[in-house]
């Protein structure tokens, strides 16, 4: 049953929290085996108290005086002994993990997360850098994440690298990781938190060190003219139109704060808070009508012809 249970919550279909791929998670992992192993021995020591239960009651139903165990060690083993050693191990282990799970580290990558209805708007404090839904770290590299909610209470959950930390609205809570080695990490949405809370999902991009300072750089640097031809009407398109009233795109006159940031769009593998994969199809629909995709976003329909919506889908994926 137990391994049952292990085989799958180590399934290959979603992120596992028994995978881990940082020594944040690792140390999770670590408890989780543990608690594991204790509730196995409970298990097992409880089975031995029935068995000798059962015995003493034949024997005492035979008139054996010579009993195998007194109902005072019944007491002081299963009610009193078993469970104090099995709580002051846990609560050592916890107290010691979490000093460590919060201890700042020396020089992290500072980068701020706030949790919107329902996606993820990323911030690099010290770059000037805003992102959405996905979130790029050097591998090896400790990062120190600053969360926080505009709206309700979120959870941020990658389970190969971290925890969970709650994103409380008026409130900045923070979160440390690291990643080992370069790969993609998928996070969720772990606090109920409307319709869509299912659909509030994000990546966490670990790249090699250089890599990572090349994307710092890309973003930093003034956003270039879109190609001329329909990019650079699918431009005029975007600043005349409702999409300029939500969303920003450094470099425009579109300043919205209802959307995500899209400066950097056209380099997402995601859109809708990693729902779907981001590419001309899926991209045209959300456009179009993003409610047929994630019922109850903010996003209302947009109507446009089809030469416009080409031309706007073509200046999006230039945004990079």
């Amino acid at each position: 049953m137990a391994a049952a249970l292990v085989v799958g919550a180590c399934g290959s279909g979603s992120p596992s929290a028994l995978d881990p791929k940082g020594p944040a998670s690792e140390r999770i992992a670590q408890v989780w085996w543990l608690m594991l192993a204790l509730a196995v021995a409970v298990y097992l020591v409880v089975g031995a108290l029935i068995l000798l239960s059962s015995r003493r009651k034949r024997a005492a139903e035979e008139g054996d005086r010579r009993l195998p165990l007194s109902e005072n060690a019944f007491i002081w083993v299963g009610g009193v002994a078993v469970p104090t050693a099995i709580l002051l191990v846990l609560a050592v282990v916890t107290v010691s993990s979490t000093a460590e799970l919060t201890q700042a580290d020396d020089d992290p990558l500072r980068i701020e997360v706030e949790g919107f209805k329902w996606w993820w708007e990323v911030r690099y404090p010290d770059a000037d850098v805003v992102t959405a839904n996905e979130i790029h770290v050097p591998a090896g590299r400790p990062v120190e994440i600053e969360l926080t909610s505009a709206d309700v209470i979120h959870s941020f959950w990658v389970p190969e690298l971290a925890g969970k930390v709650d994103l409380v609205p008026g409130q900045r809570n923070v979160l440390r990781l690291t990643a080992d080695e370069p790969g993609e990490y998928r996070g969720q949405c772990a606090e109920f938190c409307g319709i869509q809370h299912a659909r509030m999902a994000f990546l966490v991009i670990a790249d090699e060190p250089t890599a990572f300072e090349d994307w710092i750089e890309r973003h930093r640097a003034p956003p270039p003219d879109p190609p001329a031809g329909p990019a650079a009407e699918g431009e005029r398109i975007f600043e005349s139109t409702s999409c300029a009233g939500c969303h920003t795109i450094r470099g425009t006159s579109a300043r919205g704060t209802s959307g995500p940031d899209l400066s950097d769009f056209g380099s997402r593998r995601t859109l809708g808070a990693a729902l779907v994969e981001n590419n001309r199809g899926n991209l045209g629909g959300w456009i179009v009508n993003a409610q047929a995709l994630k019922p109850g976003n903010l996003m209302p329909p947009v109507s446009l012809e089809p030469d416009e919506l080409q031309a706007l889908i073509a200046y999006l994926e230039s945004r990079r």
